[in-house]
């Protein structure tokens, strides 16, 4: 593939992310380090038959989810190379949100939770924060440390949102990006509430893919109901919509940012299979999906790049 069929924008220089009324020129570094660290750690082939969820509920193999066709942590098995190259980031403004509506200085300890590979651990850690990057997958935790090698003020753990294995009172924040869908949510406000100093912060955040944009969004939404194995059960809306619960009886605020994707065919395949519902060769429904996403690509792109439009959301508020 090449290097930069995933353009996302906001990892690539020579695009603009509007959020609101401002708009910022990102580093395109991050893909490009990624892939190196990655070729030097070893193949990609070792991964095969590990779990590699970027799930936070560490669930035990006997538990069976009500809709699920697995359980959370061994969703993202086979799919890590295309879920460190085509995932969205997560817009700056998101950390500048945290500065100024939450205090967020150099010198606060966060622990992120499901951090998974690190797009949103680098975020802070940039800002100049210790991070805890709590992951209960292996494969998964080892890819971040990889990625994140060269951030002293990294450390990764063992540990789930339910149990993250942290001392009482460690961290002046927790948060979670892309994960709480698949927490267990009451048993999660204990354990973050634990964690969190008195007056610490709580933030949820998820890359919300909007689906009625487009003509190309529209018909992408489609293939998805109709191919995912389980899409409309693990949609993160099912949770997003108990985000006021979580935090009550404390009260949250809720802030959104744009963000866009650009894809080459390729890319968007990439993007597609990075997805745990997307099924993957062998399956029946991997063929027609295939099938029906070039038909999609080839009837709505304009020069040959899809644009994937997303609604970041945040959800900040305390628990104690």
């Amino acid at each position: 593939m090449s290097n930069f069929a995933n353009r996302n924008r906001n990892h690539g220089a020579d695009e603009v992310v509007q959020t609101g009324s401002e708009s910022h020129v990102p580093d395109r570094s991050w893909h490009e380090e990624i892939r190196c660290k990655l070729a030097v750690a070893g193949d990609w082939r070792e991964h095969e038959g590990k779990d590699c969820s970027a799930s936070a509920s560490r669930m035990s193999a006997r538990v069976t989810l009500r809709g699920m066709s697995q359980a959370p942590t061994a969703r993202f098995s086979n799919r890590v190379e295309n879920y460190v190259r085509y995932r969205p980031g997560y817009p700056a403004e998101v950390v500048e949100l945290l500065r100024t509506e939450c205090g967020l200085r150099p010198e606060h300890v966060i622990a992120d939770v499901a951090c998974g590979t690190g797009a949103f651990t680098r975020l802070l850690l940039e800002n100049g924060n210790r991070v805890f990057g709590v992951e209960p997958n292996g494969a998964m935790r080892e890819t971040g440390e990889q990625v994140l090698a060269g951030y002293e003020k990294f450390v990764a753990v063992a540990g789930s949102a339910e149990e993250t294995t942290l001392e009482t009172a460690a961290v002046d924040f927790v948060t979670a990006a892309q994960a709480a869908h698949w927490f267990d949510l009451k048993r999660t406000r204990v354990e973050f509430a634990r964690i969190l100093r008195v007056g610490g912060w709580c933030v949820l955040i998820w890359n919300e893919r909007l689906v009625d944009a487009t003509p190309f969004l529209r018909e992408y939404e489609q293939l998805l109901l109709s191919y995912g194995t389980d899409y409309k059960e693990v949609r993160h809306e099912r949770t997003t919509e108990k985000i006021y619960e979580f935090f009550a009886p404390s009260e949250c605020q809720e802030r959104t940012f744009a963000m866009q994707q650009r894809f080459d065919y390729e890319a968007l395949a990439g993007r597609l299979l990075s997805s745990s519902y997307a099924p993957l060769p062998g399956h029946a429904n991997y063929g027609p999906m295939m099938q029906e996403l070039e038909r999609i690509f080839r009837e709505h792109v304009r020069e040959g790049v899809a644009e994937v439009e997303y609604k970041t959301r945040v959800y900040y508020g305390k628990l104690h």
